[in-house]
């Protein structure tokens, strides 16, 4: 099949040859092309603190006559509608191969893209493919992710040492990045974190209880000390915010 028309990219406009992807607000498919997966970041979250973030996306595309082009776009928002959109940093090259699998890399700058903590959440990826025949594809939602602030936690248990059977106190606190202040700002008022505990020698960590977040998204609570181990504060993480946990915190317990 054979297409005269030009290709429009969500993120610009794209030309190859005399072939490109049409903007649209559905998805548009000419041929034998075809996109068969869309990998953001292995899957996982893409968790962004206050530096630049490099996001890899991994588009597999197949045709009988191989594959000139492989790109995506990701974006915030409706396709029709985004909030703010990030081009790759350059579209995969020609290959003879009927499936390949393009590895693309996104650039997230905190400050500028994305602007702000109200464009952490759900994104997606646009992502097309065209072949040496023209046959082509363009699908607006190929994949949907997630991008989630980065989140600090500590922690810090005294006396040490305790006397068996005393009280230990933990304190510590939850931080997120503030993308458009490029610092880290304190977790919101009552937000659960859990007091975790490990036995010397032992690799299972136990929640001993939970606890809220004061205004300034500090934490504190008292435990009796019974035996050696060590403590930590986790944040089990939200749509918006990265899970973390603080650094482990032992205790001589004599």
């Amino acid at each position: 099949m054979r297409m005269s028309s030009v290709v429009v990219a969500a993120s610009g406009i794209l030309a190859l040859s005399a072939l490109a992807l049409p903007a649209a607000h559905a998805d548009q498919r000419y041929g034998d092309t075809d996109i068969t997966d869309v990998v953001v970041n292995g899957g996982q979250p893409v968790v962004v603190g206050t530096a630049e973030r490099t996001v890899s996306v991994e588009v597999t595309a197949t045709d009988p006559s191989g594959l000139e082009q492989i790109n995506a776009t990701l974006y915030h928002g409706t396709f029709a509608e985004q909030d703010v959109s990030v081009p790759s940093a350059a579209a995969c090259e020609p290959t003879t191969d009927t499936i390949s699998t393009c590895t693309l890399t996104f650039t997230l700058t905190p400050g500028t893209v994305p602007a702000d903590d109200s464009l952490a959440g759900a994104w997606s990826v646009s992502a097309w493919a065209i072949a040496p025949d023209s046959d082509a594809v363009f699908l607006d939602a190929a994949a949907t992710f997630t991008v989630q602030r980065d989140t600090q936690v500590t922690a810090d248990a005294t006396p040490e040492p305790v006397k068996f059977g005393k009280n230990l106190t933990v304190k510590g606190g939850v931080r997120h990045a503030d993308w458009a202040a490029g610092a880290y700002a304190p977790a919101a008022a009552g937000r659960p974190v859990a007091l975790q505990f490990r036995v010397a020698d032992c690799d299972s960590w136990i929640t001993v209880k939970t606890v809220r977040t004061a205004a300034d998204g500090t934490v504190s609570t008292t435990v009796p000390a019974l035996v050696d181990g060590s403590y930590r504060l986790s944040w089990a993480g939200t749509a918006d915010t990265a899970a973390a946990v603080s650094a482990a915190d032992f205790v001589d317990v004599r």
